[in-house]
């Protein structure tokens, strides 16, 4: 007899308050491929990706599974399994081209995932892994930071999800000076208790960086690059490194060119989709496991939502779609 299991679907709707706009629904529970897990899903949170796929939604779209970030127990294994036993604690960001994680179960390729860290509940541990990785490979993969790298970095939207976890991994693995952007008071003090050395208002970026780094900063890291480009070029120094993770359309980086800069794109998803043998990410998980079990790292969690609930569920998307979160929205079993 086929094993069954609930989960909560997206359907296209106009605006996340449509009352259509998420169900609740039941499918089978389904089958490890080799290298895959079947995780009991305890904890998800949401990213601006959800709420990015849920508004591409058409009509002629069935019905989908969001949900990447997620914690939780595995209950399966496939065939050619090798990092993990069916009772591990997981935590993981999963992939664009598969099935989400708001389910009860959920399939996902061991190569990308991670042991949850041991000092961690489920909520605090699925906050996460897709805003971890991101800003792993845009700090030390894209742009090639190292250890005893001793420049300056300006974190554009410090308080959000990814740039959060930008500021706390340049704090604990190299010696780069933080300059984070905020314009609230409440999001101004969240990226200093995450350890930037200064925050600035993006509406004075240029005057506001100019006087912490009067020669140019190195590197920025960017989640809202439309018509920041000029205003980056200002402010970095020659060489000078911007690493983008948004979608502006038609982006001109042209400006760029005076002082011989560079524009770095991130997609945490592009390992998963196109070099799936690829495991670096299951490493990325399991250092950042031991910095946040040291006391080097926290969770962003910064709102827990109890059950997996359609509501709730909704609150995260208007909360991810408001555009002024802080930290990260997680809903537990």
């Amino acid at each position: 007899m086929t094993r069954e299991m609930t989960a909560l679907v997206a359907v296209a709707a106009n605006s996340v308050e449509d009352p259509s706009a998420f169900a609740e629904t039941t499918m089978p529970v389904p089958a490890p491929r080799p290298h895959d897990l079947l995780v009991e899903v305890r904890a998800v949170s949401v990213n601006p990706v959800d709420t990015k796929v849920r508004a591409g939604l058409r009509d002629s779209d069935p019905p989908r599974v969001l949900g990447f970030d997620a914690a939780g127990i595995v209950v399966g294994i496939g065939d050619e399994v090798s990092r993990f036993a069916v009772g591990d604690e997981v935590y993981y960001a999963g992939s664009i081209d598969r099935p989400g994680t708001n389910a009860e179960f959920h399939l996902v390729d061991e190569r990308i995932v991670g042991r949850k860290p041991s000092s961690l509940d489920f909520g605090a541990a699925a906050a996460l892994p897709l805003t971890t990785i991101t800003a792993w490979e845009s700090l030390f993969e894209k742009l090639r930071v190292n250890s005893a790298d001793s420049g300056t970095i300006v974190v554009v939207a410090g308080a959000g999800g990814v740039g959060s976890m930008v500021i706390q991994l340049s704090r604990t693995l190299t010696d780069l000076t933080v300059i984070a952007t905020a314009s609230r008071p409440e999001s101004q003090e969240w990226a200093r208790g995450l350890g930037a050395h200064h925050v600035v208002d993006p509406r004075r970026l240029r005057e506001d960086v100019r006087a912490y780094a009067p020669r140019g900063v190195d590197y920025i890291f960017s989640p809202h690059s439309d018509g920041n480009v000029e205003s980056y070029a200002d402010i970095m120094g020659v060489h000078g490194q911007v690493v983008a993770i948004d979608e502006p359309e038609g982006l001109d980086t042209l400006p760029l060119k005076q002082k011989s800069q560079s524009w770095h794109w991130e997609l945490m998803f592009s390992k998963p989709l196109f070099a799936p043998e690829d495991d670096s990410q299951h490493e990325i998980l399991g250092r950042v496991a031991e910095l946040v079990d040291a006391g080097k790292i926290r969770s962003t969690v910064n709102r827990e939502l109890a059950g997996f609930t359609i509501e709730n569920l909704r609150t995260a998307h208007r909360v991810s779609e408001s555009g002024g979160a802080i930290g990260k929205v997680v809903l537990t079993r």
